[in-house]
């Protein structure tokens, strides 16, 4: 039995149009009422959580900004860990350039993007989250905890990320949480190691959790924790990094919920 439940949101608890199914919500409110500790560990910003943990009326932990930002049960921030300002502005600008691929910006409590994007609007069905336009110029560097880059096509974010990964090393942690979004994060940020922190204020460690995940955002929570499981709908590159995890079902058929439901209930 494990202790602490830890999961990713998109393509691991929600649906493919980034909803809670009915079976989903009365899963985690179950769950959340059994007793169990359930946390939020997603990419996602911490307001966008927020507002969906509200939304299903539960306590929760949320790792937010794939490990960047932590709240409690109350909402209250806990941990946080912000890009360099000199790196992030060099982020603001690393594709200013490419028409293809659109840079966003977590920064202190807002979302900020150089361009209209109606795929991401498509995200937030379960808050009211949204982003506002900024210059890369104007936007002030401090409080950022993640730049992520979106585009359709991957092969440019897999070049972008040979990129980043060369000039700053171990300075950032970049990881695609979908195919058509790579995200930059603070070098040892992830959720694997929020998780580790969360743990140990619930009187815990990492071998009393299990995690679920399909992003390669989500690589050290796997792993790191006591069990580790992988969406069906996951991208390859995630199962062949972490060969000898348990593969189960997909998102869309609630497969996580199913797997909580037997565990515990």
């Amino acid at each position: 039995m494990y202790h602490i439940v830890a999961s990713d949101l998109d393509g691991t608890l929600l649906q493919t149009d980034h909803t809670f199914s009915p079976f989903a919500k009365d899963t985690l409110k179950l769950i959340s009422k059994s007793g169990v500790n359930f946390i939020f560990a997603t990419g996602r910003h911490h307001i966008d959580v927020g507002q969906i943990r509200d939304g299903l009326g539960i306590d929760s932990f949320m790792i937010t900004s794939n490990g960047a930002r932590v709240h409690n049960a109350q909402g209250e921030l806990i941990f946080s860990h912000n890009l360099a300002p000199e790196l992030a502005y060099d982020l603001y600008h690393i594709v200013d350039r490419n028409p293809k691929i659109e840079t966003h910006v977590y920064r202190n409590d807002d979302w900020f993007t150089n361009r209209e994007s109606e795929d991401l609007k498509n995200f937030h069905k379960e808050s009211d989250f949204s982003y506002r336009l900024f210059e890369p110029d104007t936007l002030a560097t401090d409080g950022v905890c993640k730049v992520f880059f979106t585009c359709r096509d991957h092969d440019e974010l897999l070049a972008l990320e040979t990129v980043i990964k060369a000039r700053w090393g171990d300075r950032v942690n970049v990881s695609f949480s979908l195919a058509y979004c790579l995200e930059v994060m603070g070098g040892g940020v992830s959720k694997g190691h929020a998780l580790d922190d969360v743990a140990k204020i619930l009187g815990y460690g990492l071998k009393d959790c299990i995690t679920f995940g399909d992003g390669m955002n989500d690589v050290e929570m796997l792993k790191m924790a006591g069990k580790g499981c992988i969406m069906q709908n996951a991208h390859q590159r995630l199962k062949d990094t972490l060969p000898e995890l348990e593969v189960i079902g997909s998102n869309v058929d609630d497969a996580v919920m199913h797997y909580l439901r037997k565990m515990y209930l």
